[in-house]
Parts: structure tokens; C-alpha cells; sequence
């Protein structure tokens, strides 16, 4: 029997197996795209001829405050410093001075970033250009209040978005596991939104009507129907952004495209080519799928591996067995994710989150349900056990000990293999769609 050889990252190295040639259903990788060459040309061309909308230095006056989001350190792949000194130089043309722009980094509910991180983000000719601050979703002082969307989230936003003459939203694009996809609207929720905003809007991402668990239509991918996002798009219309920039990258974080214009038609056609490089059709359900985290920094802690978890979910059949690589060595980092776990049931820790929504246990909630469809074995450090326990997975030390696992827990004598080296990015499509089982 010919064997085909796979080599998957793992932490700063890499794990080898073999498995039957012909039992291997399909490689998941995202597609390969030519990476803009001319990053530079392709930004001024987007701001002269974007979507929907008249280029940027005819939408704005003379003298107007303009205030730029920026996505937090967490995003720093977006590389927002190649986009912002042509985006003030365009502002500058227009009659828009230094002093009237500030970039808003739109931290959502995570931690304020560091004036290095600022440099980072921006580019220190940028910081040294205008203004460059944190947004604080717990300073209320510095908020105001807009007005309730149609499902009653109450919406309030940074003083300095609701007030500016112009505000523009900068980001990138990828899939998103709770509202279909990144970039456009969550600029302005989480981004820029109270805490309270941002918490009641999330309460769409679990189930409604008495249900338990998370919400089934937020998902990658989706966004008709699903709720939070839905919620999103009012919320973020309630301030009315004036044009949007926004990347998608190649799976080598170059590049791909840049989306600029309306906020909303700008950012869609953006999602198409999300879909084209990283929705990857199958041609079945796999009864074992292995996967990495993808090495170093990806698969630092468990919180990271979620989006992992999440993609295999929809490529393993119903009683399947997903086997997931991923080192881990800071399992319990961050805190507000690990603690998560101290509830004695799953029931205890939802009615919490219920109470106090935190996208960290939401993902803690995610990865638990996983394990409801198909059995999970983490390859893991071994000081990983306990916490990958209460994340209803099997923890083991080595890819052997995993595939003898999986042989032994799923239906079949001859089980059929699905491999995703790109775990963390791409998203498996049966008949062009995300299912379930």
C-alpha cells in the first residue's frame, strides 16, 4: 500500500506522518494569488477610483477633522503603515492639514496598545505626522450615545468619531468565525463602541429563544441571517463612515487586494475575494481530519488554536475524529481566556458569559462544542493536559499516540483522511457551503 508523506507545523518546528495514498480524501490549502507587486500604485489608484463612492480628495472639504481607524496590535498583519502616509498625503491634497487627523486605534474591548505598538501600527512618520491615540470602550466620560438598533442594542461610540467632519475605516479582510468575516463594519463595533455596545451586540453570537450554546448562524462565512453581524451593520451605520480602505491579504501576508470606497459595497466585494482564496471546497467529509494551529506564533496558546478548532469542525463527518497540532507553550495565556475554565460545568460558565458576554469565552464555549460532533485529540506539550481536558479534548505528546487514537475511535476500517496545513486560515466548503456533520 503507497503511503503519501505530510509534514505539518508545530510550534518552531515541524511533525511528520505518513498516511494511505488512497485513503486521503484531499489536501486543504488556500488557493495561491498573485501578490500586488506595486503596493504603493495600488493604493493611490484605489483612492482615485474607489467603489461606489467619489474618490476620496473630492468627498472631503477644506479645514474638516478627520479622524482614521486603525485596527489594534492584534491585527498588525493588516500593515497599515504601508497604506497611511499615502491616505494623509491624499487628505493633504484635499485641504485636510496634519492637525486636523487623528488615527483612532479601534481596540475594541482588548488592552491599549503601546506607543512602540503605535509605531508599529502606523509608522513612526505617522506618529511624528497627527495625532494617534487608543480608543477606550470603559471611558464613558468619552462617549455618546446614538440612538438603539432594531434588536435594541444600545449604541454609543468615541466622542471623536461621532463629532469628526469625516471619518474614514482602515482594516483588513479574512474569514471570521462569530460575524462571517472581518474588516469594514468592525471598525466601528467593536472598534470604536462602549462596552456595553460591544457587549449586548455579542450576545448575538450565542442562542436565543432558550437555547444553549452559540448561535448556529454565526459562522465563517456568513453573514445573511446572522444575527451579530446583522446588529453590526446598524450599529456601524448609526455613524455613518464616509469611506473605507480595506486589504485582503495572500496566504503569505502579502497583498492581495485593496478595497476602497462606500463602506458597505467596498467591504463586500472585499468578502468575494476572501471566499476565492481561502474557501476551499472538498469533495467529502473526512472520518479523520488532521490539522495544525500553523506553528509558532499561531498555536502559542489555545486561545489562538480556536480558529483552528473551528475550520476542521466543518470538514470532519458527524462521530469523526479531528486530530489538532499545537504546542501551546502558553496554554493558559491570556488570562481572561483560561479563566474561563473554572466553572465545575459547561451550563455554569454559559450562564456567566450570559451575564457578562467576553469574546474569550465565547471562544472558550466554541471550542467545548466542537468535541459535541466529533472527538478532538490535541497533540500537545504534556503540561497541556489538564486545561486541554476541560476543552473536551484528548491530550497527547506525540502524532503517533493521535493517530492511533483516531483509528481506533472513528467508524471506519478504512477511514477517509482530510489534511489541513492551513488550518488556521482556511475554511473547508462541501458543495460550496459550510456545514456541520
Amino acid at each position: 500500500m503507497s503511503q503519501k508523506s505530510f509534514s505539518l507545523k508545530y510550534g518552531k518546528g515541524e511533525l511528520a506522518f505518513s498516511l494511505p495514498s488512497e485513503q486521503v480524501a484531499c489536501e486543504v490549502l488556500g488557493r495561491e494569488y498573485p501578490p500586488i507587486e506595486d503596493v504603493s500604485s495600488a493604493i493611490r489608484q484605489a483612492l482615485a477610483h474607489p467603489i461606489d463612492s467619489p474618490p476620496l480628495r473630492e468627498l472631503v472639504r477644506p479645514g474638516e477633522t478627520v479622524v482614521i481607524t486603525v485596527s489594534d496590535i492584534t491585527r498588525a498583519w493588516q500593515n497599515m503603515d504601508q497604506v497611511l502616509p499615502l491616505l494623509l498625503d491624499e487628505l493633504n491634497l484635499a485641504g485636510v492639514p496634519d492637525e486636523n487627523i487623528t488615527v483612532l486605534i479601534v481596540v475594541g474591548g482588548h488592552r491599549q496598545n503601546t506607543a512602540s505598538e503605535f509605531v508599529t501600527l502606523c509608522g513612526e512618520t505617522v506618529c511624528h505626522r497627527v495625532r494617534v491615540l487608543n480608543h477606550d470602550a470603559w471611558d464613558e466620560a468619552n462617549m455618546v450615545y446614538l440612538g438603539k438598533t432594531s434588536r435594541g442594542t444600545e449604541v454609543s461610540v468615541n466622542r471623536l468619531v461621532a463629532e469628526a467632519d469625516r471619518v474614514i475605516l482602515t482594516g483588513g479582510i479574512i474569514y471570521h468565525y462569530m460575524v462571517g468575516y472581518g474588516g469594514g463594519r468592525k471598525s466601528i463595533l467593536p472598534g470604536c463602541s462602549s462596552i456595553k455596545t460591544i457587549r449586548q451586540n455579542h450576545l448575538w453570537a450565542l442562542a436565543s429563544g432558550g437555547a444553549a450554546g452559540s448561535n448556529p448562524n454565526a459562522f465563517s462565512g456568513r453573514t445573511e441571517g446572522n444575527e451579530c453581524h446583522e446588529d453590526m451593520m446598524e450599529i456601524a451605520a448609526f455613524v455613518k463612515p464616509d469611506f473605507i480602505l480595506n486589504v485582503v491579504p495572500t496566504p503569505k501576508g502579502d497583498f492581495a487586494g485593496i478595497f476602497a470606497g462606500n463602506w458597505v459595497s467596498a467591504w463586500q466585494k472585499g468578502t468575494k475575494l476572501v471566499d476565492e482564496i481561502y474557501g476551499v471546497d472538498i469533495p467529502e467529509k473526512g472520518d479523520i481530519v488532521i490539522t495544525t494551529a500553523g506553528g509558532f506564533p499561531k498555536d502559542i496558546n489555545l486561545y489562538q488554536t480556536g480558529k483552528t478548532m473551528d475550520n476542521a469542525y466543518y470538514a470532519v463527518k458527524r462521530g469523526g475524529v479531528v486530530i489538532l497540532l499545537s504546542e501551546c507553550p502558553d496554554i493558559y495565556e491570556p488570562p481572561e481566556f483560561s479563566d474561563w475554565f473554572k466553572y465545575g460545568s459547561r451550563q455554569e460558565m454559559e450562564a456567566a458569559l450570559r451575564k457578562n458576554f467576553g469574546i474569550p469565552g465565547w471562544v472558550v464555549l466554541k471550542e467545548m462544542e466542537c468535541g459535541d460532533i466529533a472527538t478532538f485529540v490535541m497533540v500537545t506539550l504534556p503540561q497541556n493536559a489538564e486545561l486541554v481536558k476541560k476543552a473536551n479534548m484528548i491530550p497527547v505528546s506525540t502524532i503517533e499516540e493521535a493517530l492511533a487514537i483516531a483509528k481506533e475511535r472513528c467508524a471506519s476500517d478504512a477511514p477517509r483522511y482530510i489534511v489541513m496545513p492551513q488550518g488556521a486560515n482556511t475554511v473547508p466548503l462541501l458543495d460550496g457551503k459550510v456545514s456541520v456533520g
